[in-house]
């Protein structure tokens, strides 16, 4: 799948990749990710009736060679000994639907719980029921260091094969309680502790399932499991959901999408659920995603779900009875806006960001840096509205809101970063735009450029509402010597003198002060003319003594006094559209 550029979720850029010879056909199983290898740990073999059983092969760890595009065969791996994990020079088994991740940063792959049965493992007897597992296995990659393993205890690296170590009695995970557990979520959060922390969500057994209102916190650094509680409301057990996490660009909250999963009771009844949550980490907060009015994918269990620019990329999952047949099967959640997409928007993070990190985060010389895959992240509204903060972080709320007894969370805080510069938001690299109906690109979600907009806005309405205020002066003044002018001619037509008007302009409202007399207006000019200016044009009035009285006429064949001044009353818009004639009027009279 082609991340570097945008593309639309009806058609991926999908690529096939060739098929080397390499590890037998599992399912459930788990694929670790280094910088450069991806390792097959786990999975069972194909099922078939009891009347012809399966037999796996022995087990043997896979790595596919990312470069090359081949598999190199691990054979016979066994423990090593270390912090809370006894065992050294023990056979690795292959076990099935449990918990992976990967912290290539840290050189190590994680593993919990899952089962192992006849499908798993080499000599089961069909007889003998499945056994679920609490045990956390560790994988150190080639070449990486890890000084809770004894023979590496100096920090010389790992070898060709990599170090296993079997943890099986860290802290709460040795006593009654621990329950465990298989179809579950390992999700890491650095900046807690020396090395980071795993949460354990989810997942069950047949009979009893994992609750949502305690999760297990494994800190790797101490390799000592605690338990958390959290707040707000609580989901609904499940199996199978899948889970990204992205970072603030300050580092102060950490936030965990699940999606989906389902519920295994009543047996022979489950239920696909179709629902987002978000754990805010440190506060350890519940959040549910209002999800209503998108085009939500249908509910599903077992989907695979990755982080990168900010978005939650979702392929397959079992729907249930809902379809038959689903094609592509890909969804695209923008984790900052909270809406299904539909289409990939790939966002440039630039050649000195790699692992697409938030850019106060960025991996260097002598730090790993934060999550990858969070480049553009913003904190959504509904999680500021619960740990305070804004788009890039600053959240208030920076330890569990049911205080932690023990462990990181109770002795630390988050490692903060100085955001400077600009959200990142990137550069689209190609595709045409999302459905608006759902939602828009982030670009659209910069806070920074949001406030620049709104003041630029709010500057542009300021000097809008004082042209209008300006125009509506304007207006009424020229409205006002309409209105006399009109009175005027209509008792001038009567045969009154036009000398006796005079109080009829003097007694306006005024006029910024410059106020002149009917006498003034309708003076005996030289040529006998007086030429009155309007915002529509000229008109021309002409006087000619008769008997001590002045005989007011337009000069056009329309006798109607409608078109005193321009030939019809002024308007607000006319003033809007040629203010200085209208000013000029007002200013003459």
């Amino acid at each position: 799948m082609d991340l570097t550029n945008s593309w639309q979720i009806s058609s991926p850029l999908l690529k096939g990749l060739p098929q080397p010879s390499g590890p037998p056909s599992v399912s459930l199983g788990y694929l670790w990710n280094s910088y450069h290898s991806l390792f097959l740990y786990g999975g069972e073999f194909e099922w078939k009736s009891s009347e012809d059983p399966v037999t796996p092969a022995a087990f043997a760890l896979w790595e596919y060679a990312i470069a090359s595009q081949s598999w190199i065969k691990h054979s016979s791996p066994k423990t090593s000994s270390g912090v809370n994990a006894a065992t050294d020079g023990v056979a690795v088994q292959r076990a099935a639907e449990g918990a992976g991740v990967s912290v290539p940063s840290l050189g190590r792959g994680f593993y919990f719980g899952g089962h192992l049965d006849h499908y798993t493992t080499p000599g089961w007897s069909v007889r003998v029921a499945r056994v679920y597992l609490q045990s956390l296995l560790e994988y150190t990659f080639p070449g990486f260091a890890n000084k809770q393993i004894s023979s590496l205890s100096n920090g010389q690296p790992s070898g060709d094969d990599g170090n296993y170590r079997n943890i099986t009695s860290a802290g709460l995970q040795a006593q009654a309680g621990f329950t465990a557990r298989a179809d579950g979520l390992l999700i890491y959060i650095p900046g807690f502790g020396d090395e980071g922390i795993l949460l354990a969500l989810a997942g069950g057994i047949n009979t009893t399932f994992t609750q949502m209102n305690s999760i297990n916190v494994y800190d790797i650094a101490t390799s000592s499991w605690f338990n958390q509680a959290t707040s707000g409301p609580t989901p609904n057990i499940r199996v199978n959901p899948c889970a990204v996490v992205a970072a603030a660009q300050d580092g102060s909250s950490y936030n965990i999408y699940m999606f989906g999963g389902q519920n295994l009771t009543p047996y022979g009844n489950q239920t696909q659920y179709n629902d987002m949550w978000i754990l805010t980490v440190p506060s350890f907060t519940w959040i549910q995603v209002d999800q209503s009015g998108q085009s939500t994918p249908y509910g599903r269990s077992g989907a695979t779900c990755n982080i990168w620019d900010g978005q939650m990329v979702m392929v397959g999952g079992y729907v249930g009875s809902q379809l038959s047949c689903e094609t592509p099967g890909i969804y695209v959640f923008d984790l900052s806006t909270l809406k299904w997409m539909n289409q990939f928007t790939a966002l440039n993070a630039g050649p000195n960001n790699p692992f697409n990190q938030q850019p106060a985060q960025v991996s260097n010389a002598t730090t790993a840096g934060g999550l990858e895959g969070s480049y553009g992240y913003e904190v959504p509204d509904p999680v500021i509205s619960v740990i305070g903060g804004g788009k890039t972080g600053g959240a208030t709320i920076t330890a569990p809101v049911a205080a932690a007894t023990e462990g990181p969370l109770a002795t630390g805080k988050p490692i903060i970063y100085t955001v400077t510069g600009p959200i990142p938001t990137g550069t689209a690299s190609g595709g045409s735009s999302p459905d608006t109906s759902n939602a828009n690109v982030s670009g659209s979600n910069n806070a920074r450029s949001a406030a620049i907009a709104v003041g630029v806005v709010a500057g542009l309405l300021l000097i809008l509402a004082c042209y209008l205020a300006f125009c509506a002066y304007v207006y009424r003044k020229q409205l006002q010597l309409y209105k006399n002018h009109v009175e005027m001619i209509q008792r001038q037509s009567q045969g009154e003198d036009a000398s006796t008007f005079a109080a009829l302009v003097a007694g306006g409202d005024g006029f910024g002060g410059h106020r002149q007399s009917a006498s003034a207006l309708l003076s005996k000019q030289s040529s006998d003319t007086y030429h009155e200016s309007s915002a529509a044009g000229t008109e021309s009035f002409t006087s000619a003594g008769r008997n001590g009285e002045h005989d007011v006429r337009r000069d056009s064949e329309d006798s109607g006094v409608e078109r005193i001044l321009a030939g019809h009353e002024p308007t607000f818009v006319g003033v809007m559209l040629h203010p200085r004639r209208s000013l000029r009027v007002i200013n003459r009279d």
